[in-house]
């Protein structure tokens, strides 16, 4: 309750309302946080709550991450465990830096609890995430995934290698990899989820390290059936559902201007299709694909849904933005 009437309203106003200031200024708190150890301590004892489970041969303190795109770069790493998370996904990261679009790219809609961004994929760039990870001073004490994406610049034909300097670059730094071919806003790159793109794809990541398939809300199920089959083929070690949706359904009134802005909507108007599509996924692959389940988790009840929909894991992004710290350790409570 602390958050949501004190903090996240002095967050909201923060460079007049715009969100990616506030992102930005988040971030820059929370990497000074992290090189303060005695205060990560009192975090953690706030907040961080344990309830172990071993998921594609990785073990997690506790069941509940942070999505990929809140710490893009692994800037605030320590402060994230030390929050609740009991695993953190770092990226989209590509294997070319690259700024994303232009800004405004993040637009919050308060009344509808969701976001909608066209970042596209900004980021420092792989190489830069690899020496950043390489110079953290103490385990992170929680898994860590890195989730890749395919440069702007590379073109489709190209996708494979592009993916795989990524992984190479940061292969001893990943406990999972994830393959985000999923983001609106990146053009073409959706199509990476036909089977024919992904087949290569996967024949080129998966190895050593778990390799998961970030996957679009905005499919068929039989496109998904499709994709979970080459998944399956190809040894990949779980999905991730959802990513963003292009849809605009379940927006309040006064959201729907803002709403009509292009990019991937996330939030509470996600969270029942996102739930569909991770009950698909597990009963179409009887459970032999592990599913981390993304989309519109804001309270308890919501994590509780998708661990009942056939989730092993799950990730928050909106919903923290909206909640806070509290989220994250009672939705560990829910399993």
């Amino acid at each position: 309750m602390i958050f949501e009437k004190v903090v996240r309203p002095r967050l909201f106003g923060i460079g007049g309302g715009d969100a990616e200031a506030a992102h930005e200024w988040t971030l820059r708190r929370l990497a000074a946080v992290s090189r303060r150890p005695a205060l990560l301590a009192a975090l953690r004892a706030r907040y961080f709550r344990a309830a172990p489970r071993t998921v594609f041969g990785v073990d997690f303190p506790n069941p509940v991450g942070l999505a990929a795109g809140m710490d893009k770069n692994g800037v605030a790493l320590p402060a994230w465990p030390a929050l609740g998370f009991g695993f953190v996904e770092v990226g989209t990261v590509t294997a070319h830096a690259q700024p994303g679009n232009p800004r405004p790219r993040l637009f919050r809609l308060r009344d509808s609890e969701a976001v909608v961004n066209r970042m596209g994929f900004n980021n420092a760039g792989a190489e830069a995430l690899a020496r950043r990870l390489a110079a953290l001073p103490r385990p992170l004490g929680v898994p860590l995934g890195i989730s890749l994406g395919k440069s702007k610049v590379t073109p489709l034909d190209e996708a494979v290698a592009d993916y795989l300097a990524s992984y190479r670059a940061l292969r001893e730094h990943g406990d999972y990899f994830a393959v985000n071919v999923s983001s609106p806003n990146t053009p073409g790159l959706r199509s990476l989820q036909d089977r024919s793109h992904l087949d290569a794809l996967l024949a080129a990541l998966v190895g050593e390290k778990p390799v998961l398939v970030k996957i679009a809300p905005d499919l068929t199920e039989p496109a998904i059936a499709e994709l979970l089959q080459v998944c399956l083929d190809r040894g990949a070690a779980g999905v991730i559902a959802t990513n963003t949706t292009l849809a605009r359904d379940g927006l309040a009134p006064a959201d729907r201007e803002r709403g009509a802005e292009t990019g991937g909507l996330s939030g509470r108007p996600l969270a029942a299709r996102a739930r569909e599509v991770v009950g698909f996924v597990h009963r179409e692959t009887g459970g032999r694909l592990p599913v981390i389940g993304v989309g519109g988790i804001l309270d308890p009840d919501d994590a509780a849904r998708m661990f009942d929909a056939g989730a092993s894991l799950v990730q928050l992004y909106t919903g923290f933005i909206y909640r806070g710290p509290a989220l994250v350790r009672a939705a560990a409570r829910t399993p």
